[in-house]
């Protein structure tokens, strides 16, 4: 009979942060009970407290004895344990578990499962001892085996046939796999693999469904799935679909109506709201065999616009992508190496001058005829941010570009524009080098430091990667008399970038070096400002 595992607030948190309404869960468990699962996931269970989580991020024996748990699910509660925690403890093993879990005999849990790379997966099989030894049904979770070839898949399940594993589970992370290559995968650890095999899928591509059928037919009697796909990036199986399927076969005998009505009432809200589920992003990212997360957090983050998640997604798939890390997505060192330095010295140019940087606000095509007045007036420096193109080219000197995203979204235009290009040149990866190999390229080097701006000759160290911090730091090293800002109108108050560029604003106005700014254009920002009309004669 095949083994139905449901794990909708395990794998759902990662979008909630496992913070779960009480009617919900109430609803759900009562769902799960009804249709007849053999096991509820029902979380995490982890020492790591940094950021608000919610009680299913921790599963502790205290927290689940409070929940009004149906007697039908009573011994079918499971947890999960991330063996990279489990690793990096400097308790051991043993202690770290006795930490984490009491005798199955005196816990509502009665199954912990631990998900490891496989890279991992040797140094986590002695917890497998400690916990059947206290009672538990001990499950390995086998994360990106879709990378390991057969010899590598036999030698893995060789090793588990020494530990008293009750199921191994093959998890196709990147959702990457075809029926055909789930195939291939439970046939390689059958030819070794003397327990019950079960499979865990992401539909990145639309295959989970097909997929955990296939993984039955082949023998497999392990399948996870989550409500309405509820899991990371683009989620699992449903468990709805397959129930159903299940259902057809003879494989699962209970009650669909309390889980439909729980997707009706609980779930279509929430995914609404959060936005789960496969799309075009997902599907590359499955394609490319990158993580869903990076796809996730792009989503969720207003900074990020459909170009740029392309061009992400594009630099992934040639610099690697397959375990997340969001400082990847977030800070310029996982992006910039090489030498700090520079080739060139904005003093050379700029000295004495005023500067004028242009922002992509609307204001700057509100106000171009002043904006242009002003500079075919006065002569500022000017410098233009990225690729934005709302006045006269000719009037602009130079374009400033190094945030890592905008870079890879716009390097094949900037290739085309007319305007040198001020962009720290040497510490860029390969394949942007080469997209901007026939541009007229101004190498001001950077270095990224939390709460640190240093200007240098020809080179500066910023707290961030925003290209606006990188223009400051030009005209700072540039020695100019005075800096000018037209098209930084501001983002609304509860847009995260708005905060962002405020707080580099703030900063950089507290330093001894910092030049006058003065926004000639409306702005939101906290930073003086004045009419572009008043400097006009």
């Amino acid at each position: 009979m095949i083994k139905l595992l449901d794990c909708t607030l395990r794998d759902g948190g990662y979008y909630n942060n496992w913070d779960f309404s009480s009617k919900l869960v109430i609803d759900y468990l009562n769902s799960m009970d009804s249709l007849g699962v053999s096991f509820v996931e029902i979380g995490f269970r982890t020492l790591i407290n940094q950021g608000f989580k919610g009680g299913y991020a921790f599963s502790s024996d205290q927290f689940l004895s409070a929940l009004p748990i149906p007697k039908g699910l009573e011994n079918k509660i499971g947890v999960m344990l991330n063996g990279s925690e489990l690793l990096k403890s400097a308790q051991g093993v043993e202690e770290f578990l006795d930490t984490l879990f009491v005798e199955a005999t005196n816990s509502p849990v009665s199954l912990v499962r631990i998900a490891c790379y496989v890279d991992d997966f040797e140094r986590c099989l002695p917890a497998a001892n400690w916990l059947k030894d206290n009672g538990y049904l001990v499950g390995f979770n086998l994360m990106q085996v879709a990378d390991c070839d057969v010899v590598e898949i036999t030698r893995l399940a060789e090793k588990a046939n020494h530990y008293p594993i009750d199921v191994l589970y093959f998890a196709d992370s990147m959702g990457s796999m075809s029926p055909k290559d789930v195939t291939e995968t439970v046939q390689a650890f059958q030819s070794v693999w003397r327990g019950e095999l079960g499979i865990h899928t992401h539909d990145n591509m639309g295959n989970a469904l097909a997929n955990s059928l296939q993984a039955i037919q082949q023998g497999v009697c392990w399948v996870d799935a989550t409500v309405t796909g509820m899991g990371r990036g683009p989620g699992n199986v449903q468990t709805e679909y397959l129930a159903i399927e299940l259902q057809s076969c003879n494989q699962l005998q209970g009650n669909l109506t309390p889980l439909l009505e729980i997707i009706r009432f609980h779930f279509h809200p929430l995914q609404k709201h959060y936005g789960w589920g496969t799309n075009p992003y997902y599907y590359l990212a499955g394609q490319y065999g990158i993580h869903p997360s990076y796809i996730q957090e792009m989503l969720g983050d207003s900074r990020y616009n459909d170009e740029d998640i392309l061009a992400v997604i594009q630099h992934l798939n040639v610099e690697g992508g397959k375990r997340f890390n969001l400082n990847t997505l977030e800070a310029a060192r996982h992006f910039f190496s090489g030498e700090i330095k520079g080739n060139w010295s904005p003093a050379e140019t700029i000295k004495k001058r005023n500067v004028l940087i242009l922002g992509a606000g609307p204001s700057v095509k509100n106000h171009r005829k002043a904006i242009e007045s002003y500079i075919k007036e006065y002569q500022p420096y000017v410098i233009a941010l990225n690729t934005q193109k709302k006045i006269d080219e000719h009037l602009i000197d130079i374009r400033a570009a190094c945030h890592p995203v905008r870079l890879l979204a716009d390097c094949h235009e900037h290739a085309n524009l007319p305007q040198p290009l001020a962009t720290p040149f040497q510490r860029l990866p390969e394949d942007v080098k080469s997209e901007l190999m026939t541009q007229n390229i101004m190498d001001f080097g950077l270095a990224i430091e939390p709460n640190n701006f240093m200007f240098e000759d020809s080179y500066c160290i910023l707290p961030n990667s925003l290209v606006i911090a990188y223009a400051l730091a030009i005209a700072t090293s540039g020695q100019a008399k005075a800096i000018y800002l037209a098209g930084f109108d501001g983002y609304s108050a509860d847009d995260p970038r708005r905060k962002e560029t405020d707080d580099v604003f703030q900063l950089y106005q507290k330093q001894p070096a910092s030049l006058v700014l003065s926004s000639i254009t409306p702005t939101l920002y906290d930073i003086p400002s004045s009419s572009v009309y008043a400097l006009l004669k």
